[in-house]
């Protein structure tokens, strides 16, 4: 498991710029990996500080499009939709904070680190029908300064950051956070099949 982790890890950075492209889609639509895009842009800008605004942008997009990919199920669904995935408590008070300030919270969110819960803004933004192009505008916009500080803090830190993902500990790091991911994204979808079940039940 160490050794195909590494493989990995080490086939991602090799992709260059597509790397976070294709990691960028899948975090921010239906995959749980926390982490995971902000350290291979890490990874990328310390080994090559040429390409920085390269993978900066890569990262941005990728992220833009799986939000687009959410928004797309998110915004079909609406606020019925949103309420199978969460207590009605929380759903409230989720739609009292996108109705104040959605372009606010989704800005936030996704620049913030986790456990801030990005997905779950961009879904209750959707869900709740705000206007995709400025969900998708902010989103580009806050992530475009999320990696552009991370890309930043790689340049200045680079040769330290290179020998921390060189150790052995940084490896299971990653492992954890992999393994968080598929956990994760397991769970999400398992309460997404059994609503319908659910649902079901109760009318019968």
């Amino acid at each position: 498991m160490h050794a195909a982790l590494r493989h990995f890890a080490i086939w991602l950075l090799h992709l260059g710029a597509f790397g976070p492209l294709i990691l960028g889609v899948l975090d921010s639509s239906f995959l749980f990996l926390p982490f995971g895009n902000d350290l291979l842009v890490i990874g990328l800008v310390a080994r090559d500080h040429r390409h920085s605004v390269l993978y900066v942008l890569s990262a941005a997009i990728g992220s833009t499009m799986g939000v687009y990919l959410l928004d797309v199920v998110s915004r079909k669904g609406g606020e019925e939709g949103l309420k199978k995935l969460m207590s009605p408590s929380r759903f409230e008070r989720l739609k009292k904070s996108v109705e104040k300030g959605a372009g606010g919270a989704i800005a936030i969110a996704a620049i913030a680190p986790p456990p801030f819960p990005f997905t779950l803004v961009v879904a209750a933004a959707s869900a709740f029908q705000y206007p995709r192009k400025k969900l998708l505008s902010t989103v580009f916009a806050a992530r475009l300064v999320r990696f552009s500080i991370l890309a930043a803090l790689a340049v200045r830190f680079g040769p330290g950051i290179l020998r921390i993902a060189n150790s052995s500990g940084f490896t299971w790091l990653m492992f954890a956070l992999l393994l968080i991911g598929v956990v994760g994204t397991f769970v999400q979808l398992l309460r997404r099949a059994r609503t319908p079940r659910a649902e079901m039940r109760l009318v019968r």
